[in-house]
């Protein structure tokens, strides 16, 4: 495969959480193209096995590199905790962006007393990725962690802001900060957490950081992009972006919508068929 500065950026995730992402990304690349695409027919990841969840993003993978793109990142926590290195080994010759180291370094950047906390999916807690890379980073961080569920669902029905969000909000991260070692950082570690940014810091305080690891995963893609002269110079009328998804192509675009903060016409979203000839039903002679 032969990659060019005019070729696409691959965005992948299990379902519309990863939006956030491309949002970031479009912000500090906007003479590049993208391609996304939501997993909709498989998500949730987060209640799979990591062996699935390992097979999932594989065949995603593969499938953008079928579409001819010059970087992939993997816009999900899960997957990027689970599967990054299998992807990195299956692709070599691909250069791949995830979620976590580039979490974990801003939020060891951004605290000064050493005390973080991680709001995240249950898996992704479960699968301890943020608190390894923290701790891999600076070993006398101490990190609390907290699966935060009931955010994706906020996120995703617009209940971002007021008495439902904050209360919500205030339940999770209680336990978390009313504490004598006081985190002085919060890491959103979930795509779907930076809509709720407002409600969050409400309850918290200003004198609480709060990390979105897409801003640093943009700065990583620039500097990829950067130092292997794949930087695109064309007209900024000229960047543009393809959204694919497996299933609920109109879920995805309501949905869509409130993530990019911009509409998204269900017209503009292509139906796409990612799982291997394995896994279809037989059918019928």
């Amino acid at each position: 495969m032969k990659n060019t500065s005019s070729l696409p950026i691959a965005v992948f995730d299990s379902g519309v959480g990863g939006l956030t992402v491309l949002h970031t990304l479009r912000e500090f690349l906007p003479h590049e193209s993208f391609i996304y695409l939501g997993d909709m027919a498989r998500v949730p990841y987060g209640i799979k096995s990591p062996a699935t969840i390992i097979r999932y993003t594989v065949e995603a993978a593969n499938f953008l590199i079928s579409q001819n793109i010059k970087l992939l990142v993997i816009a999900c926590h899960t997957a990027s905790t689970l599967a990054l290195l299998a992807v990195e080994q299956t692709f070599p010759f691909l250069p791949i962006v995830g979620m976590i180291e580039p979490g974990a370094k801003a939020a060891c950047a951004s605290s000064h007393n050493n005390n973080i906390a991680v709001i995240a999916t249950e898996a992704t807690v479960k699968a301890q990725g943020y608190q390894k890379a923290i701790n891999q980073i600076n070993a006398s961080a101490k990190v609390v962690a907290q699966g935060c569920s009931v955010f994706v669902a906020l996120a995703e029905e617009g209940w971002t802001k007021g008495i439902i969000a904050e209360s919500v909000a205030r339940q999770y991260l209680s336990p978390l900060f009313d504490q004598p070692t006081r985190p002085d950082c919060l890491l959103l570690g979930c795509t779907h957490f930076p809509l709720l940014t407002s409600a969050i810091q409400n309850v918290l305080g200003e004198d609480i950081v709060i990390v979105d690891p897409a801003v640093e995963t943009a700065r990583t893609v620039f500097k990829i992009l950067q130092n292997q002269a794949l930087l695109n110079s064309q007209p900024l009328h000229q960047a543009n972006t393809r959204f694919l998804v497996t299933d609920f192509p109109e879920r995805f675009a309501r949905v869509a919508g409130q993530f990019l903060s911009s509409p998204v016409n269900s017209a503009q979203i292509q139906l796409v068929d990612t799982f291997p000839l394995s896994e279809k039903e037989p059918t019928n002679q």
